[in-house]
């Protein structure tokens, strides 16, 4: 509930909750493109790929060596030896259809090169021995040894890759073996309002010098990154402290938009219009503020089936707000799921304080301390603006809604956004 009086939040509810509130209410589908595979790492798919043909779509030798009758094999060691007859070389490109194996006849070839009609195994090098036209085997071969099968990477048919699928590099190679040239992804439009009568955008800031009393834009920076590597576009607007004209910006936008994001003026201030902007276009669902920390003035409203998302002006805090809101419905949106954060266990090196009921994010160092223990330290308990301790800290200690905080010495695990220091090696 909003505080009218402006002495601060009454109630907050928790993030679990406010997720499924809001998900209720979301029916859009964001922007869907066709993009050639070079473009498409990163981005998420928009449809089920099923694939046309087998990869490999023949039987294809997985050794270097013999391709051979398994039957001809059978009995051989190095004092019996299948003594084969070698009627030339394949290699990866050939027409297999140039040789045909007979009895007591084999076919060098190389790895990845088709199997020759009547072969049906293949003998490695290092169980044979050539003599001139002819090749001794000194270990049996079952059927299809060594033998690389029609469609053992990918049966013609198959379900390769699913809708919601975050595209990496070696799926490239996946879907170019398919014979696939473009995909479609998702293209979430974002619109991204900034409102702040103190802001001055670096740009301004560098060619005239920061006038007294205002701050440089950096929150606008922080979000459209994460937004581009979510794969979405970013439509950027300033905005000034005025309800009116936020309200108006953000019909605008979300009639040509997915989603609408919004920073700054989502408090209890007097200042504060955007909430109160948003509140006046009578949403589908609205909540206003969040049991975490820093960031309890991020706020969500879904108008027509649309997220707008309004976060905090102060970089951290918003940063929060768009870890906890602006991925998971944007995810949510497209059918994906987030990528697992790399984490690490550590010792904390002094107590951290947090309120009960509310879901803190502290960030941290982590550190590999000269007794080659991994040592967990507080940078910052309060201060949502206090961006430099992202860069100077490589990690962020979650601390849930049940707890009141950890003890020094207690074992808390870490989610990573840099490398671990090593303290042994160099101390920063």
């Amino acid at each position: 509930m909003e505080d009218v009086t402006g002495r601060g939040f009454k109630e907050v509810k928790g993030v679990g909750q406010v997720l499924n509130e809001a998900l209720r209410f979301i029916r859009h589908e964001p922007n869907v493109v066709e993009v050639n595979l070079e473009n498409a790492v990163g981005r998420y798919l928009a449809e089920d790929v099923y694939s046309s043909v087998n990869v490999p779509p023949f039987n294809r030798s997985a050794v270097d060596g013999y391709a051979v009758r398994s039957i001809d094999t059978f009995g051989s060691s190095p004092t019996n030896p299948a003594i084969l007859r070698v009627k030339g070389y394949l290699q990866v490109g050939d027409d297999p259809g140039r040789y045909i194996v007979g009895q007591g006849e084999a076919v060098e070839i190389a790895t990845g090169a088709p199997l020759p009609p009547g072969a049906d195994a293949v003998v490695m090098y290092e169980n044979t021995g050539r003599r001139g036209d002819y090749v001794e085997v000194y270990r049996p071969v079952a059927p299809m040894d060594n033998v690389s099968r029609v469609g053992e990477d990918v049966a013609a048919g198959e379900l390769v890759f699913k809708r919601g699928t975050l595209i990496k590099p070696w799926d490239l190679g996946v879907l170019a073996s398919m014979g696939i040239i473009k995909v479609k992804v998702y293209e979430p439009r974002v619109a991204l309002l900034v409102t702040g009568n103190e802001l001055v955008e670096v740009e301004d800031a560098a060619k005239n010098g920061l006038p007294p009393g205002k701050v440089i834009n950096s929150t606008r920076f922080i979000l459209t990154s994460m937004l581009k590597e979510m794969g979405c576009t970013v439509d950027y607007l300033k905005l000034p402290d005025d309800e009116q004209t936020i309200r108006d910006a953000v019909i605008k936008m979300l009639n040509s938009h997915d989603a609408v994001i919004t920073t700054g003026g989502a408090s209890v201030g007097k200042i504060d219009y955007t909430i109160k902007a948003v509140r006046g276009l009578n949403p589908d669902y609205i909540n206003h503020g969040l049991a975490i920390r820093p960031g309890k003035p991020n706020s969500i409203a879904v108008k027509d089936g649309k997220p707008i998302f309004m976060l905090s002006g102060f970089p951290v805090a918003s940063l929060t707000g768009f870890e906890v809101l602006v991925r998971p419905i944007l995810l949510h949106m497209i059918g994906a799921v987030d990528e697992p954060r790399p984490r690490i266990k550590g010792t904390l090196t002094r107590r951290v304080a947090t309120p009960i009921n509310t879901r803190s994010f502290v960030r941290v160092r982590v550190y590999v301390g000269e007794d080659g223990k991994t040592y967990v330290e507080p940078l910052a308990l309060t201060g949502s603006g206090v961006l430099t301790t992202l860069v100077k800290g490589n990690g962020i200690l979650v601390v849930p809604e049940n707890r009141e905080g950890y003890d020094e010495g207690d074992e808390v695990e870490v989610e990573l956004i840099r490398p671990v220091f090593n303290e042994q090696v160099n101390k920063p």
